[in-house]
Formats: C-alpha cells, sequence, structure tokens
C-alpha cells in the first residue's frame, strides 16, 4: 500500500473494544435500529504494513463483499481503507489467505446508542462472553454503553481479542486437536 499521508489525510478508525457477558440475542433484535449481520471475515497473507482482509456480509439478503487494509496507529486507532468489491474479487482475495488463520464467523448486531453505533460480535466458539466495538470521534472520547450490557472489561489494549488474534487461535486450537487425534 502506498504512503500517501503528506499528500491526503488518511481514514482513521478511532474504536474502543469490550469483553461482555453474552447478551440476550432476541432482545437485541427488538432495539430500535438494530441491523443483524451474518459475517464471514478472512484474513490475508501480510505482505506489507497494513492487515488486510476480505469480509462477506449478509444483512436482509444482500450480500456485500468488502476489502479492508488496516495499520494500526495506537491500540485504538488504525488507519483504515475499506472498498466493496465484487464476488469474483473477493474468491480471488481467497486465495490469498493467510494459512495460519481461520476464517472468522459471526453474527453483528448493530445499534444506535448515544451518538454512536454500538456492534456487538457474538461468535460460535463463545457461550459465555461477547465483544463489543464502538466508533468514537477521538481516543479521549466516552464510550457510551447501553444499561443492559454487563462489561465483563475493556480490551481495546489486549491484542488477544482482535479478530486477527482469535483466527490464529482458532487455527491453533485445530492444529493442536489433529496431533491430539493422531495420538
Amino acid at each position: 500500500m502506498p504512503d500517501n499521508t503528506s499528500q491526503y489525510p488518511l481514514p482513521l478508525e478511532i474504536e474502543r473494544k469490550f469483553l461482555i457477558e453474552m447478551p440476550d440475542r432476541a432482545f437485541l433484535r427488538t432495539l430500535p435500529g438494530c441491523r443483524v449481520l451474518s459475517i464471514e471475515q478472512t484474513y490475508l497473507t501480510k505482505d506489507s504494513e497494513f492487515r488486510a482482509r476480505v469480509r462477506k456480509t449478509v444483512c436482509d439478503g444482500i450480500t456485500v463483499y468488502t476489502h479492508t487494509a488496516k495499520k494500526a496507529l495506537s491500540e485504538a486507532t488504525r488507519v483504515e481503507l475499506e472498498r466493496e468489491i465484487g464476488r469474483e474479487e473477493y474468491e480471488a482475495f481467497l486465495l490469498q489467505r493467510d494459512p495460519k488463520r481461520r476464517t472468522i464467523e459471526k453474527t453483528r448486531f448493530a445499534f444506535p446508542f448515544g451518538g454512536h453505533t454500538v456492534e456487538i460480535d457474538i461468535y460460535p466458539f463463545w457461550t459465555e462472553q461477547a465483544i463489543l466495538e464502538i466508533e468514537l470521534g477521538s481516543e479521549d472520547e466516552e464510550a457510551p454503553l447501553p444499561s443492559f450490557i454487563r462489561l465483563i472489561r475493556e480490551v481495546t489494549e489486549d491484542r488477544a481479542y482482535t479478530n486477527a488474534a482469535l483466527a490464529a487461535q482458532l487455527f491453533a486450537s485445530e492444529e493442536k486437536n489433529r496431533e491430539h487425534s493422531k495420538k
């Protein structure tokens, strides 16, 4: 990826992330403006300072494919270059998948709250916890959390809770299970 920082301002994602107790999905669906998205996210081999991924998102029967490249500037702020792509390009990118990471599947509940969009990601490999993300205007802005959320702890600065890390953990777990079944 070219570095255009001197010519153009780069799009920033400023996000805080929280580990929460598993919410009531039926309740989330009743929230005004709630959208439920089915997401498959695949990380690509890293060939630059950016971490790239492709994503297939289905919402209300509509499928959207995106390519995203991110570069961390701090624990909460990243440069985010994202563009919509076609199915054929998505499938071509899948050939560049990182072999040491599994595709992450998740259900995202996105709803407006406190002037922001709250996103709750529910993963099939967790039964007791989920991740809540909220994009902010600056790193020092308070993250408004709904009162019905049971916070475990903030994980913005804990890289183990990034989707890329979870994808690597899934791969390692599968490898360990394969080795164990050979014995």
